[in-house]
């Protein structure tokens, strides 16, 4: 189990990075990482292939417990280390769900007490 951020979801979709046992949900996203990978679409028929491509990721809601870690993410973080608010909910859902990240961005996270994978 893995949580996948934005960047591998945009290799992946380009054929650039292949991702074993996909089929078995054993990688999960949230709405941000769902959000940031769909904006990218530059028309609808690439829109239908970015959607088709996060049914095969677990969905995990970013609730008010989430919220509030990445609230004090940000106030310990952004002005030390310039966390963003999108990888601050990042971050909280992987500590919260006790999972690893899988990101190419790893300077954005080495700060924080999360398994990078």
């Amino acid at each position: 189990m893995v949580f996948v951020d934005t960047s591998i979801l945009i290799d992946y979709s380009k054929g650039v990075l292949d991702i074993d046992d996909i089929e078995e949900n054993r990688y999960y996203i949230n709405s941000i990482v769902q959000l940031e990978f769909l904006v990218g679409a530059l028309n609808k028929r690439e829109l239908r292939k970015l959607n088709r491509i996060l049914k095969k990721f677990e969905l995990i809601d970013v609730d008010q417990v989430t919220l509030d870690l990445s609230v004090e993410f940000i106030n310990e973080y952004a002005l030390s280390h310039g966390m963003k608010v999108y990888d601050s909910i990042i971050a909280s859902t992987c500590m919260i769900y006790d999972l690893p990240l899988w990101t190419h961005h790893k300077k954005d996270f080495k700060f924080l007490d999360i398994e990078l994978a």
